[in-house]
């Protein structure tokens, strides 16, 4: 496929989203049904034509078109096909255009899906979508082209950057960003509210479904990128509070501060200027990711490493939609009323303090990130904020949050009764503290912390059990009927009790590897044993092999519990990638039950000897698995009906009933 039709696609593309950005909104404000309609089929075509470029750059990427810049930069003849193809995307201008292409993906899904809203709303909506879509596009045209052109073409590329070829940028990119782009849709219903002055509980129930799959998209990018650096970077951590993790953390506690919000503005009609700020602000802090990871203000693993002019071409685009939708927000908010009332003590209530929390914890991490960043732009110095800050800061905020949890599915709307909700979790919570107590005595008598976070982590899992049990009427009615009952539960519900335990069990794996892991460093040689918790490892051979595009050092170890029962090989090692002459580290990770043994080799000796450093990681894959269960309750509650029904469908003619009848 010619690289140039790809240009020329995108071209188009970023006309046509003039088009969807200007004309379905004035036909909203001139009530002219046929200018709202246009919207419609422009974000359709808009679409074809972004995918239609991104094609044509993955075409060239699959033949190893090296005439393109883009190719020749990140790519090699001899990498594996699936590394091609996800080499598209493995840098800026790439990623830039699947960005735009997820972007305008979802302003096709709301003109396909939002036949039901009421026409002027969808119009401004597919125009706000429309007017991102033109700033992104015209960035890519103007500061990223990814189809320039080399003349002469060079006969071999320089490689993609080895650590993202792994299946993991398979996966991680397009999750992350079908969260970032998919807050957009909530940015843009929130602005259409603000343009017609239009907001009640159907509005909410429209944005519920879209902010509820970008939360479940960002969720699992998150996931899939800390267990990336987990194995492929060799380091044996899953989050190091990088500047670039916490620009995909902080959309995600806004994403769901926002999803709280929408649920009692749909229940109760209230929270209605809070619902809308969080849209615009969770959506503002995907576009500030953007700004992070494209301006080359960090040093990270994770970043784009770019020029400066992106920045500042990406810090124009924050002013105007940032700074424009505040200004609208504070021009209209004296117009929107906000809702109905409700006791403290109330499920709204248990939400509303949800939401206090996590916004301020919210704020907590955006401090962290950008400090360092305005300290140096002001005085010049360098300065760091670790680890150190954001524990002493997030945890003692997410800590009550966590102790809350289990209470607000079961607080009744507008008042509760907190001691009757209480005598519901009494099992709940004995349990918990049953297990913090077998933790302290059987495990570890010095870590108290391990013991209370575990505690907390199943206080979680069984209070989502207790709301399924409690609604369902389980050991108060009969099994025949608490079983109906309980296969009628609306999907939403199932779908609320498995985010909380997923939550539950990313706390037990986090907890448990944080206070309790172990790490051993040993200088081996082939033979040589060391034991960790109840293992044996024994370093069996150390041999050189030839991947398609790599040589490494490749050594094998012999694991076996210390009673001689064998469990398998280990397999870790030393990798350099010729191309770009990059050595990486390829750790051996062998899992048993929920726990992980973590092999990482290092340098040799001067006695020629390795040194090879073992963690034994506790509980660890429970930090994923949460979050996968976490995506499968936000699945369960986009199946609800109740969710994908926004309005309403239009009643049909008399004559149409009339015959039917």
């Amino acid at each position: 496929m010619s690289i140039e039709l790809g240009h020329f696609a995108l071209v188009l593309a970023f006309a046509l989203a003039l088009v969807q950005m200007t004309v379905p909104i004035v036909g909203a404000q001139l009530k002219n049904d046929t200018l709202m309609r246009v919207g419609e089929p422009a974000a359709l075509t808009n679409f074809m034509l972004v995918a239609l470029s991104f094609m044509a750059l993955t075409s060239a990427y699959i033949q190893s078109d090296f005439s393109v810049l883009n190719v020749w930069e990140n790519s090699h003849s001899a990498k594996p096909l699936l590394y091609k193809i996800t080499g598209t995307w493995g840098n800026h201008e790439g990623s830039m255009l699947l960005w735009v292409l997820i972007l305008v993906f979802f302003g096709a899904l709301v003109a396909v899906f939002g036949r039901n809203l009421p026409l002027s709303l969808r119009a401004n909506v597919l125009g706000v979508q429309g007017a991102i879509s033109c700033a992104f596009i015209i960035f890519i045209l103007a500061t990223s082209n990814p189809f320039a052109r080399l003349d002469p073409a060079p006969m071999e590329g320089r490689d993609l950057n080895p650590i993202l070829q792994d299946i993991g940028l398979a996966v991680h990119p397009p999750l992350l960003y079908l969260g970032y782009v998919g807050f957009s849709v909530a940015f843009s219903f929130a602005i259409a509210a603000l343009i017609e002055g239009r907001l009640d509980a159907a509005w909410a129930r429209w944005v519920r479904p879209w902010t509820l799959a970008a939360w479940m998209f960002l969720t699992g990018g998150i996931a899939m990128g800390s267990y990336w650096a987990y194995y492929e970077l060799g380091w044996g951590g899953f989050w190091f509070w990088d500047p670039v993790e916490n620009a995909s953390l902080l959309p995600w506690l806004g994403g769901t501060a926002l999803l709280h919000s929408a649920l009692v503005m749909e229940k109760r009609s209230a929270l209605k200027i809070w619902t809308v700020l969080l849209a615009i602000l969770t959506f503002s802090l995907s576009l500030l990711g953007t700004f992070l990871v494209r301006s080359g203000v960090l040093t990270s693993v994770h970043a784009f490493a770019t020029d400066p002019a992106r920045g500042v071409f990406i810090l124009c685009i924050l002013i105007l939609f940032i700074g424009g939708s505040l200004a609208l927000f504070a021009w209209r908010a004296a117009t929107l009323t906000p809702g109905g009332l409700f006791q403290p003590v109330s499920r709204e209530g248990a939400l509303v303090l949800n939401n206090l929390i996590l916004t301020t914890a919210t704020a907590t991490v955006l401090i962290g990130t950008l400090y360092p960043l305005l300290v140096e732009a002001v005085t010049g110095d360098k300065i760091s904020v670790g680890p150190p800050f954001f524990n002493l800061t997030f945890g003692p905020l997410i800590l009550p949050l966590l102790l809350i949890v289990p209470f607000g599915p079961l607080l009744a709307w507008k008042r509760g009764d907190l001691w009757a909700v209480s005598q519901r979790l009494f099992w709940a919570f004995g349990s918990a503290l049953a297990i913090a107590l077998l933790v302290v005595l059987m495990i570890d008598r010095a870590s108290v912390l391990a013991a209370l976070g575990i505690g907390l982590g199943v206080w979680l899992v069984l209070g989502a059990l207790t709301d399924l049990v409690v609604k369902s009427g389980l050991g108060k009615a009969a099994p025949s009927v608490a079983f109906s009952r309980f296969r009628g539960l609306p999907r939403s519900v199932f779908g609320t009790a498995l985010a909380h335990a997923g939550i539950g069990l990313t706390t037990i794996g986090i907890i448990s590897v944080t206070t309790l892991e172990t790490e051993q460093i040993a200088a081996m040689q082939p033979g040589e044993t060391v034991e960790m918790q109840g293992y044996n490892l024994r370093f069996d051979s150390l041999r050189p092999f030839t991947g398609p595009n790599y040589t490494e050092d490749q050594a094998t170890f012999i694991l076996t519990r210390v009673t001689g029962k064998p469990l398998g090989e280990v397999v870790s090692s030393k990798r350099l990638y010729t191309a770009r002459q990059m050595p990486t580290t390829e750790a051996g990770i062998r899992t048993l039950g929920l726990s992980q043994l973590y092999v990482s080799l290092g340098d040799q000796t001067p006695n020629g000897k390795i040194v090879v450093r073992i963690w034994w990681k506790p509980m660890v894959t429970l930090i994923w698995l949460g979050a996968l269960v976490m995506m499968i309750g936000g699945t369960v509650s986009l199946l609800d009906r109740r969710l994908r029904i926004g309005a309403p469908m239009p009643r049909r003619k008399p004559a149409a009933e009339g015959r039917a009848a």
